[in-house]
């Protein structure tokens, strides 16, 4: 396709802007195919009952996601950010064959490094282009479009594939889905997509902001600002690794049915998702240390109280306001990134802080997985709640707003 001239925007630039949209979308599918279901595959099929061990999967999906994330940061400047994107879906191709045919746990695991390695590639890659895309005043309309696709499409995926393991079983055809997100996140990306490292080149001549010294040491520890964003994105991944692997198997041990685990299980990042779409844009207009401080507050609070939840009511209730609270800080988070670095830093940086946030799925599933052995699941989902709302009272404290 012919490449458009740099001039940055929404809506001169919706074509490319609404295919990284609909790519996005099948990124976050893919995340969704196990959502709802692998837990009770390591149990079932696997005849696993350590919380440690059956998260696993988590703890690999995190670390190679977030060492993938600061790999794309760090190379979308110099290989391009398309030719990173293609690579993630060729590194898909396989995984959902795995999820289906694996005679060992140790695969499962391996799918999830490949998994994080493609989120890693195909996620940053597409919200770093939608940014370049919509230059300095739409950014955290970029991040709330990106997302909501994302996360949406987490939840929409772990819906389907819950109700499809209560109607055929866990395997394999729940797992189908996989397949034909990887076929046409593979085939969009490589004939359709393309490259806006010209975007880069044209906001870069006209950014008033000054240029990182270190951007690795100043976006995870140096900068005020940039290092309270970056723990926050940390803290907010570990609930989320924390609520990934333990949420299904609280609802197991309360009885509810495959499809109501299916239908919870999907509510929160369903919500989160939808609602990014309204959040996004609030940190174009707001003080975002103000948006960080709600948001994780309301997460905390409401991962104390999923602890003491029991019927269904009262879990679909704190899913949907957990959805609200994250749905504030996501699209936020990236958005912030990008007010306070300068166009040629913005991906690095991004991939700095991306490194940090998804580091904290390994963290989370690893801690909250010792602690549910030691303390049982509610205890470590207290600790995880307090946890996150002390993130948002540093957030609120530390943070200073960005030069525009």
């Amino acid at each position: 396709m012919t490449i458009a001239p740099a001039i940055p925007g929404l809506k001169q630039n919706w074509h490319q802007f609404t295919l990284l949209v609909i790519i996005n979308a099948f990124v976050g599918g893919m995340v969704g195919l196990e959502r709802a279901i692998l837990p009770q595959l390591a149990a079932s099929e696997f005849g696993i009952r350590s919380t440690t061990v059956m998260l696993s999967f988590i703890v690999a999906f995190g670390v190679s996601k977030a060492l993938t994330n600061y790999a794309t940061g760090y190379w979308a400047n110099r290989i391009g950010r398309k030719n990173l994107l293609v690579l993630g879906w060729v590194i898909a191709l396989p995984i959902p064959f795995m999820l289906m045919y694996a005679a060992e746990w140790h695969w499962i695991v391996v799918a999830n490094i490949l998994l994080g390695i493609n989120q890693g590639l195909a996620w940053s890659s597409t919200v770093v282009m939608k940014m370049d895309l919509v230059g300095d005043r739409q950014r955290g309309l970029a991040a709330g479009i990106n997302e909501f696709a994302g996360y949406l499409s987490v939840g929409l995926v772990a819906l389907l594939t819950g109700y499809l393991a209560a109607q055929y079983g866990v395997r394999p055809v729940p797992f189908y889905t996989g397949v034909v997100l990887t076929v046409l996140g593979l085939v969009l990306s490589f004939f359709f997509v393309n490259d806006t490292a010209h975007f880069i080149t044209q906001q870069g001549k006209f950014s008033r902001i000054p240029l990182l010294r270190k951007p690795f040491l100043d976006t995870s520890f140096r900068h005020r600002s940039l290092s309270t964003i970056t723990q926050a994105g940390f803290v907010n991944n570990l609930n989320d690794g924390m609520l990934w692997g333990l949420l299904p198997i609280l609802l197991l041990s309360k009885h509810f049915t495959t499809s109501q685990i299916g239908v919870l299980v999907a509510l929160y990042p369903g919500i989160w998702g939808i609602v990014q779409l309204f959040t996004g844009p609030l940190a174009d207009r707001y003080p975002v240390r103000l948006i960080l401080f709600v948001g994780m507050t309301m997460q905390g609070l409401c991962i104390v109280a999923l602890s003491s939840a029991s019927t269904f009511f009262e879990f679909a209730a704190l899913s949907v306001l957990l959805g609200l609270g994250t749905a504030l800080v996501y699209p936020t988070f990236m958005a912030a990134i990008a007010h306070y670095t300068h166009p040629h830093q913005r991906a690095e940086s991004l991939g700095v802080f991306r490194l940090w946030r998804d580091s904290g799925y390994a963290v989370g599933a690893l801690l909250t997985g010792l602690l549910a052995d030691w303390w049982g699941i509610e205890g470590a989902m207290v600790l995880v709640g307090l946890l996150t709302g002390a993130s948002g009272l540093v957030a609120l404290f530390r943070m200073n707003e960005p030069i525009h």
